[in-house]
This record gives structure tokens, C-alpha cells and sequence, in this order.
């Protein structure tokens, strides 16, 4: 096995789990995965292995590997947790962000707002292109921060919250598009508790759309 096809196996089994490709409770049948993705057994156990210690996959002896569940408890109990990450580092950014940190930022939202502008037309649009520049820009804003553990942890808990939008495919429209204008005035202004509070409402307001879209699928 090499790093090199471990990486590579690990991130497309990664992806498909967050952007729902690979639904909750499936079962991970191995002789599948090797169909699917061309790598051996031993090296889907790795994988796999490392999915479970990440809570993205889990491992019972009776039915062996299944895709984590997911319920609106630990949709709020992932986004308390982006709160409390986030919340610290973007106040960190704004505190100590420089001119090159501003002009990223400003990119950052200027290629979400073009995505968001084409979601608003099309609500069918891409949505993993969409959410590729949502994770973008709120990364971007606390980069600021200069902690790699920090934004290495900020990305992992991220694409947890991800994978229930995608699951729930939820898109907030212009509610969320202008608050992520509001998001980048206060960076820019070096608002910290202006955007503190933004982002609060941002993050609660995704969680209450997405359960609200999954209440709406469970009764359709």
C-alpha cells in the first residue's frame, strides 16, 4: 500500500460521506468499495479505520463498517462545537489580521457571492461548488488567527456541519448571502463583536433550516 493511493482512496471515501453520496447507516460492504474504488482490501481497512476515528464511519462486529448516522442532536452538539472554534479564531483574525489577510478575504467572498448569486437564480445549482466557497470564505476570515491546529481542527468539524447540509440540501438563499456580506463589513471594520454576533446567527440559522428541511423530507 502506498501513501500515495491511501490518500487518495481516503479522500474520495472522505468526500462521498460528507456530500452525501455514501447515505447514513449504509453498510460498507469491502468487496463494493474495492469495486468502486480500485483499491485493495487492506487498504480500505486502513482507510476505514481512520473514517471511524474521525466519527465519519462506524464499526460494529455484527454488521461491520457502516456510514455514521446522523440526528438533530449531533447537528447542534457539531455546531456548538464550530461555534466555539470559530468564534475564537475569527476574533483572533480580526484582531490581528494584516493588509494580505483583508485582500484574501475580500476574494473569498467575492467568489462566494458569484456562486451564491447563481444558487439565488437556480436554487438546482452546484451545490458542492457552493459550499466549496462557503468553506472557503469562513476559512479565509480566521486565517488570521496563524494557529495550523486551529484551522486543522476548524476544517475537520466544518465538513461534519457540511455533510448534514448536504445531506439535508439546504440553501438559505439570501438570508444567508447577506449575512456573509455583514460577516466581511465587520472583518474589514475589525468589528469583533459585530462579527461575533453575525456569525452566531449564522451558524444557528443554518442549523435551524436544515432541520427544518429534514422535518419537511420525513413528512413529504
Amino acid at each position: 500500500m502506498t501513501a500515495t493511493l491511501f490518500q487518495s482512496t481516503y479522500a474520495a471515501l472522505r468526500a462521498d460521506i460528507i456530500f452525501g453520496k455514501l447515505p447514513p447507516d449504509m453498510r460498507l460492504r469491502l468487496d463494493d468499495l474495492r469495486a468502486s474504488y480500485g483499491a485493495s482490501v487492506p487498504t480500505l481497512r486502513e482507510v476505514l479505520n481512520r473514517l471511524v476515528s474521525e466519527r465519519l464511519v462506524v464499526l460494529q462486529d455484527s454488521r461491520g463498517f457502516s456510514v455514521a448516522s446522523i440526528s438533530a442532536g449531533n447537528l447542534i452538539e457539531i455546531a456548538e462545537l464550530r461555534k466555539l472554534i470559530e468564534l475564537n479564531a475569527l476574533e483572533q483574525s480580526i484582531r490581528n489580521g494584516t493588509m494580505e489577510w483583508e485582500s484574501n478575504v475580500v476574494a473569498a467572498h467575492y467568489r462566494l457571492s458569484r456562486v451564491e448569486a447563481r444558487m439565488l437564480a437556480d436554487a438546482t445549482g452546484d451545490r458542492t461548488e457552493w459550499k466549496r466557497y462557503d468553506f472557503e470564505f469562513h476559512q479565509t476570515l480566521i486565517m488570521g488567527c496563524q494557529s495550523a491546529e486551529l484551522l486543522a481542527l476548524h476544517e475537520t468539524v466544518f465538513d461534519k456541519y457540511l455533510r448534514y447540509q448536504m445531506i439535508y440540501l439546504t440553501f438559505r438563499g439570501q438570508v444567508a448571502a447577506d449575512e456573509h456580506r455583514t460577516l466581511l463589513d465587520a472583518a474589514l471594520a475589525r468589528d469583533v463583536e459585530g462579527a461575533r454576533a453575525t456569525l452566531i446567527r449564522h451558524i444557528d440559522g443554518g442549523v435551524t433550516h436544515a432541520l427544518r428541511a429534514n422535518r419537511a423530507q420525513e413528512t413529504s
